[in-house]
């Protein structure tokens, strides 16, 4: 089989949208930081329907690889093209793709191989976006606070080797530098990432950091460059062996790395951008003057229930998203979950409708055609609890509300940990505090077996961890919360999963 080039573009089957304009006009205007496929199945035909829509070639995109060179291994030789297959089931339950190759990336880059052409592009003239997919751990910061983690090594390199930056953070801030020697406009930095006021911590972040190596540049950035919140959803499960064959058949040419995604959508940023924007509302964007109340939807009402599916899931053995939530106990957990415990924490959206918001997510989360890997979801727990879950609950502890379903959701986190299923199938902890975590949960262990009474085993080994504050912070040593997750922790220990879940009753349905 030929490979997906654009030499071969117009061999592509039929039906497979294709693009149609001329690539060699394309400018670079966009460096994103984190060329994962999310950003490949979000912001990428977003910006590329953008342009299309308004014939401004101005926004292409150098993608930027920070760790490994896979993914320019695989798309360089495509000069950027790879597929985009939209994925569900009709009404009968029969699986459908929707098929679509992806042009708007110019460029991909490998951030250890060359640093300084990181810095180049991030300071080109025609650069006016750096937008960024890196994931909670990839900010270099304290999750439970949010200020930047001044020890971290990335950062600690960073200080001492301007020229070949390692972090994030390093690369923006010495980016910046450049633009600012060379008197060049300011840009907008646009983070994507699942983080509360993710564009208000990425500039707090980039400001304590430039302070550190020049209070002029400190300066420049906070008066001239703007950071523009946003919520970004869409489900992008990880690409498989066979997804790649079975899409490369469906298209007629190789693709080395093809990208799925669900058919739902979701994009809310800020309206504040530096030196300008394609206007992404054709393909569903949406700007607003504040985002942070669709940043609270979802990371409480998706990320966070996902979170709690997916830990429970891990558990139990079952192994994808739409697997666990067909079990009927999960489903009622989930429903519940967001009706009790979430949405009342949420302030009111206009022509929001969270009862019907909810039933969405549901139906989603049941979509049989991605397969999402719940020990996906559940890699890096520690960057993702205190923006998922801990934010509710510490809202419900401080105006007295109960707590039950959300301690669940830690309390299989807190076992999660310990490194077996259910069945005794060792999986490996992805975390970027892993080795951490593992030291607390022999600890807690510990803790738990020399407890002078049995019955508090499980509350020694989740007052332990919960002490644990680079993950918990100011609710380490909280009572209610470590008795809370203490008896779920029980729950979960004595009787198994899908009992636990069984045990809540039938009155939950949504």
């Amino acid at each position: 089989m030929e490979r997906l080039h654009p030499d071969t573009l117009t061999r592509a089957l039929p039906a497979v949208d294709r693009p149609h304009y001329d690539r060699d006009a394309l400018r670079i205007g966009i460096v994103h930081l984190g060329l994962g496929a999310f950003a490949r199945a979000h912001l990428a035909p977003v910006n590329e329907a953008a342009m299309i829509d308004q014939g401004d070639w101005r926004w292409g995109i150098c993608g930027v690889s920070l760790r490994q060179p896979d993914t320019r291994d695989a798309l360089a030789p495509q000069d950027g093209l790879y597929t985009l297959a939209i994925r569900d089931a009709d009404a009968s339950g029969a699986k459908r793709e929707r098929l679509a190759i992806i042009g708007t990336l110019c460029e991909t880059l490998v951030a250890p191989e060359d640093p300084a052409l990181i810095l180049a592009r991030i300071a080109a003239p025609d650069t006016r976006i750096v937008s960024l997919t890196v994931t909670e751990k990839g900010y270099c910061h304290h999750p439970a606070t949010g200020a930047l983690n001044a020890d971290h090594p990335g950062i600690v390199h960073d200080l001492a080797h301007p020229n070949a930056p390692r972090s994030i953070v390093g690369f923006i801030v010495y980016g910046l530098q450049q633009r600012h020697a060379a008197q060049a406009t300011p840009l907008t930095l646009m983070s994507l990432d699942n983080l509360p006021s993710n564009g208000t911590l990425l500039r707090g972040l980039v400001l304590d950091f430039a302070g550190r190596v020049d209070t002029d540049l400190q300066a420049w950035i906070a008066a001239t460059c703007t950071f523009p919140c946003s919520m970004v959803d869409r489900i992008v499960p990880r690409t498989t062996d066979d997804d790649r064959k079975a899409i490369s058949r469906a298209i007629g040419l190789d693709d080395a790395w093809p990208v799925l995604g669900e058919p739902f959508l979701d994009w809310v940023i800020e309206d504040d951008f530096a030196a300008g924007r394609p206007d992404w509302s054709v393909a569903g964007a949406r700007f607003v003057t504040h985002a942070t109340p669709y940043e609270l939807l979802k990371l409480r009402m998706v990320n966070g229930t996902h979170s709690a599916l997916a830990y429970l899931s891990v558990l139990a053995g079952w192994r994808t998203v739409d697997q666990a939530i067909a079990q009927p106990a999960m489903r009622r957990y989930i429903g519940a979950l967001m009706r009790d415990e979430i949405a009342p924490t949420l302030p009111a959206l206009d022509g929001l409708d969270l009862a019907q918001y909810a039933e969405r997510l549901l139906a989603r989360f049941a979509n049989p055609a991605l397969h999402h890997q719940t020990r996906q979801i559940a890699m890096d727990g520690s960057q993702k609890l205190p923006q998922r879950l801990l934010g509710t609950i510490r809202e419900r502890l401080r105006n007295g509300l109960p707590i039950d379903g959300l301690a669940l959701a830690v309390a299989a986190w807190l076992a999660y940990l310990q490194g077996r299923d259910e069945a005794h199938e060792a999986y490996p902890i992805s975390d970027p505090l892993a080795d951490a975590l593992q030291v607390e949960v022999a600890a807690a262990m510990a803790a738990g077996e020399v407890a002078h009474d049995p019955a508090h085993r499980d509350e020694a080994y989740a007052a332990h961890l919960i002490g644990y504050r680079p993950v918990f912070g100011d609710l380490s040593g909280n009572d209610n919360f470590v008795k809370a997750v203490a008896a779920q922790l029980k729950q979960l220990r004595t009787i198994g999963v899908a009992a636990t879940l069984a045990a809540r009753g039938t009155t939950m349905a949504i």
